[in-house]
């Protein structure tokens, strides 16, 4: 059988060499149609849609996102070579489930991004701003009960501290141990329960921030992640024999 010639929006390179676009635009990577929709798989991580140990359908996911069995394929092996999703023979995709050195891995990095990037920050950057809003959504999705909410906005705080460095590429590597983090949220099951404690420290944290006490915030920001990878692989360690 004959290969069919890939479609303009299945390879993403559609009107490629188009004579209108400017050279800033000629400058820009164009994504793939797979790479777009790996995106959108990540984001159902971040949301905590897709939890560790999922099954991936390929039949309800090639519905669901409106792509070929190809493409999702393609997908697969972006997300299974980032460590997000994992093959099993004769079983299928799932979504990967974190190991307790996975864990510790990622609040030791966190420790060293995070409580560097906000002790050199100042007080008037744009990442504040973007941590307010973040603790003041947590504030929203607690009084409504939405904890999983609470735990999305908890990501955009950190992520936010992250952003405090000016680096694109830091925050593009931290994108990653968010979703990793997301993981690591999603095996503990109870969110109030993980993320009640934390919401009130958060703003403390920014407090200090605001006040030009950069250092304080990082001291505060150290302390805070070493009481929450405690608490994590506390939790992490009870529900173990059942991940």
């Amino acid at each position: 059988m004959a290969a069919r010639k890939p479609q303009g929006d299945e390879t993403g390179y559609s009107n490629l060499g188009g004579s209108n676009a400017t050279g800033s635009r000629a400058a820009e990577p164009v994504q793939t149609l797979a790479e777009t929709v790996a995106e959108r798989v990540r984001e159902k991580v971040i949301s905590g849609t897709l939890t560790p140990g999922s099954h991936l359908s390929e039949m309800v996911l090639c519905e669901e996102l409106q792509v070929s069995r190809n493409t999702l394929r393609e997908v697969f092996r972006i997300l299974t070579k980032e460590g997000l999703l994992r093959y099993e023979a004769n079983r299928g995709v799932f979504v990967s489930t974190p190991s307790m050195s996975t864990i510790i891995d990622i609040y030791r990095v966190r420790r060293f991004i995070e409580c560097s990037a906000l002790a050199q920050a100042h007080p008037r950057h744009p990442g504040t701003q973007r941590m307010r809003l973040a603790v003041d959504d947590a504030h929203r999705c607690r009084e409504a009960g939405n904890w999983l909410g609470v735990g999305s906005a908890d990501i955009s705080f950190h992520s936010a501290i992250v952003e405090l460095a000016d680096s694109p590429r830091l925050s593009s590597f931290y994108a990653h141990i968010s979703l990793e983090l997301r993981l690591v949220f999603g095996l503990l099951q109870d969110p109030e329960f993980l993320h009640g404690p934390f919401i009130d420290q958060n703003g403390e944290i920014l407090l200090e921030l605001e006040a030009g006490r950069s250092g304080a915030a990082a001291e505060k920001l150290e302390a805070y992640l070493l009481r929450a990878e405690r608490f994590i692989l506390g939790a992490y360690a009870r529900v173990a024999p059942s991940a």
